[in-house]
């Protein structure tokens, strides 16, 4: 049990080292198998855990049951704040799952960068794969939506490898047409790149979707998202993007000159850490259907702008804009209609963001690029 091996812990060889950690946060009765965490209590280097600056924690009641039902909340956040939970840990590849207390709309970091954009919902969980080089994780709950609470109940932590290196890995950037919603595996609205594992061999790849709702071309590249992409993406990974509908909204003031030079230089940016870029047009909203029942949207969302930058940075383009027009002309204006959330022509269902992964692992593979399955019945990978 957990409890035995921290209590021991400095005094373990190193190959009787755990492989599994699991903490319960809070004030409450400790769940079986984990090992109990107040706010209160400080980082300790014999018992190898605790709070950084514990003054800025407190103990909070939470509305799950088990470990769900009581939490911590960071009272002082921000990627690199030094409020962090830390964890001594052997170098090598960890896998991180959070479930948070209750919570309106947060993000998780660790190591000074987002790993997990927009959770949202009371006791939502989500996992992250991550390489300690340095002996200890420094995790914390950050903003997603600031002025509401940021906590979390649970934290397990499994290691994967003693080596402290990712797997290939397909990281995506986009906006709420593309982010993940929650809980993964049963939310009603959902983005692509929540169901683009359903697509991907999961020997061959993890998928990582760093979209978030709202974002532009601006805010993806100054406030955080490619930060933490630039920080783990190496040479053979793929960034696929996908930006340009909130980059067109005159409240966000990003003329499609600036839009297309933003994008610029985060193609540029990637490229730079040998890492595939692949650039991806925005599907249009279920009611673009002209008078003859065909859909069509080329003229929305910068799309012009989209391709041509493909074109000058000689990267793969997926023009997910026509590829998704072609498959609703089929399908026709009430089916199409079925796939978005009701009374709501441009976010996707869940069955809807099902056909649009689809479309976009399909077009990928038929561009020569490796790693896609097609077939979702056979994959059960999921998304970090």
């Amino acid at each position: 049990m957990m409890v035995a091996f921290f209590g021991s812990f400095t005094h373990l060889p190193v190959n009787a080292e755990p492989s599994n950690y699991k903490f319960d946060f809070g004030n409450g009765e400790v769940e079986k198998g984990y090992v109990g965490v107040s706010a209160t209590e400080k980082y300790d280097e014999k018992k190898r855990y605790g709070f950084n600056t514990p003054e800025d924690m407190i103990n909070v009641p939470a509305s799950g049951s088990g470990v769900a039902s009581d939490a911590v909340q960071f009272l002082e956040y921000g990627t690199k704040s030094d409020n962090t939970f830390n964890v001594d840990l052997p170098n090598g590849l960890y896998e991180v799952k959070v479930t948070l207390g209750d919570a309106f709309r947060v993000s998780v970091a660790a190591e000074e960068v987002y790993q997990v954009i927009n959770m949202t919902g009371n006791n939502a969980t989500d996992s992250f794969q991550i390489p300690i080089t340095d002996g200890q994780l420094n995790l914390l709950i950050t903003e997603g939506k600031v002025g509401t609470n940021f906590t979390l109940s649970a934290l397990e932590i499994n290691k994967l490898s003693r080596h402290p290196e990712t797997k290939r890995t397909i990281y995506i950037g986009g906006d709420s047409t593309v982010a993940n919603y929650y809980p993964l595996d049963s939310s009603i609205q959902a983005g692509w790149g929540q169901l683009f594992p359903q697509f991907v061999d999961p020997e061959t790849f993890e998928v990582r979707n760093m979209a978030s709702g709202g974002q532009i071309a601006r805010g993806f590249k100054d406030d955080g998202q490619l930060e933490a992409i630039l920080k783990y993406i190496k040479p053979g990974d793929y960034f696929i993007l996908q930006l340009g509908i909130n980059d067109t909204n005159p409240k966000n003031t990003t003329t499609e000159a600036q839009f297309k030079e933003y994008m610029r230089e985060m193609v540029q940016q990637v490229k730079a850490k040998g890492a595939t870029v692949v650039l991806s047009t925005p599907q249009g909203r279920a009611s673009d259907f002209n008078a003859d029942g065909v859909h069509t949207s080329v003229n929305r969302w910068y799309r012009h702008s989209i391709i041509a930058l493909a074109q000058e940075e000689n990267v793969p383009l997926i023009d997910l804009n026509v590829l998704s027009s072609a498959y609703f002309s089929s399908i026709g204006p009430e089916a199409t209609l079925a796939l978005y959330m009701n009374g709501d022509t441009l976010h996707p269902n869940r069955a809807g963001a099902t056909e649009l992964a689809r479309l976009v692992a399909e077009e990928l593979k038929r561009q020569g690029l490796d790693g896609f399955t097609g077939d979702k019945e056979k994959n059960t990978n999921k998304t970090f």
